[in-house]
């Protein structure tokens, strides 16, 4: 291997690490049922570059002024909003889903995040699912947030199989200019991650980090322990100079805090590993 000269030293090979731009954040759904006070702390204290806020039925997720003061405070960036957009929350905000899409964004306005994670409308959401793809585009054209539709998975019983989200579960067939991927979904779903990559190209804007064994049941596991090409995945963004954001969204809420903050370390130095590509 030939070797680059430094003035004044010894030379360095050529292919030395680059590292993308790409931030490694820590979801605030990874320390629930635990306060977001809790993420920012933690996230602060083992070396994250930023915080996703997931809105909650916690108050300070929905609080600009208080998760202003805990980034100033931590010196943790919110890098994103997820909008409240689960089951657990389908009361916050009210019940219009059009009215809490446009309070994430409010808040993420607010709070200096770039985007705001929305998942694709549930079925029974007839009205909401006929605009949303037009409603997305509008409200990105107007406010400059990127509004990331999240990938998520068929809901099943047994050996059915149930489509319960509208136009699809799977967001690369949609004319959405911004995706999330979330790699504990694609597990969920029996998704080819790494295919998935490649279709949504630069559309894909935002990464949820986590593995799934692929149960039925959305598991959000720290990365590399299932089946998921989380490693691979990484590297493919690395390679190809991803700048968007990589959250790492895993299930802590069974754990003491020790083993909590072990996994979560885990999770941070798999992130930092597999981006670090030899350039």
């Amino acid at each position: 291997m030939s070797a680059v000269p430094i003035p004044g030293g010894s030379a360095l090979p050529e292919q030395a690490a680059r590292v993308p731009a790409a931030p490694v954040a820590l979801s605030t759904a990874s320390v629930y049922p635990d306060p977001v006070a809790t993420a920012f702390a933690l996230g602060s204290r083992l070396g994250y570059d930023g915080v996703e806020v997931m809105v909650m039925p916690d108050p300070v997720s929905r609080e600009s002024g208080a998760l202003a003061a805990l980034s100033e405070l931590h010196e943790l960036p919110i890098v994103s909003i997820h909008a409240p957009t689960l089951l657990l929350t389908q009361r916050i905000w009210g019940t219009d889903p059009w009215t809490k899409v446009d309070r994430s964004m409010e808040l993420a306005q607010e709070v200096g995040a770039s985007t705001v994670v929305v998942h694709p409308p549930f079925r029974w959401q007839k009205g909401y699912a006929d605009s949303f793809i037009e409603g997305v585009r509008a409200r990105e054209s107007l406010s400059g947030i990127a509004i990331a539709i999240e990938n998520m998975f068929p809901w099943r019983a047994g050996q059915r199989e149930m489509l319960a989200y509208l136009p699809h579960w799977d967001p690369v067939g949609l004319d959405v200019d911004h995706v999330t991927l979330d790699l504990s979904h694609t597990a969920t779903a029996g998704s080819d991650a790494l295919e998935m990559v490649e279709d949504l190209g630069s559309r894909l804007h935002h990464l949820h980090l986590a593995d799934g064994s692929g149960a039925f049941r959305d598991e959000h596991l720290v990365p590399g322990r299932g089946s998921q090409p989380c490693g691979e995945v990484l590297e493919t963004l690395a390679d190809n100079g991803f700048d968007g954001a990589v959250v790492v969204e895993v299930s802590t809420r069974k754990l003491d805090p020790t083993t909590r903050s072990g996994d979560l370390a885990e999770a941070l130095a798999f992130a930092r590993l597999h981006l670090a590509t030899p350039h």
